[in-house]
């Protein structure tokens, strides 16, 4: 009768240690994994891991660097008022190349 008990108890900590770690939220590794899955599509073999491989390991781009590229831009130059507004507009909410 001890170890049925033993048993059924070990097993009910078990079920519920698994359902916990059912109930956490991705890391960041495995959101970016994800994502880059993601963007791959439908590359396959050689073309697929070298795209994993520059996605995985590429940093993330901050609101600050965005805005240094698209204020570098030679085009953002030659606007004013409205325009520039809605060009900044544009390439801020643009995604990166990676």
């Amino acid at each position: 009768m001890k170890k049925l008990l033993s048993i059924v108890a070990a097993s009910a900590c078990l079920c519920i240690g698994f359902a916990h770690a059912q109930d956490k939220a991705p890391t960041a590794q495995q959101s970016k994994m994800a994502t880059c899955n993601k963007d791959a599509g439908d590359m396959k073999g050689d073309e697929r891991k070298a795209f994993m491989k520059t996605c995985l390991s590429a940093k993330p781009v901050t609101q600050q660097d965005k805005m240094k590229s698209c204020n570098a831009d030679p085009k953002a130059k030659a606007l004013k008022g409205d325009e520039r507004k809605a060009f900044m507009k544009e390439c801020l909410s643009s995604k990166p190349a990676a």
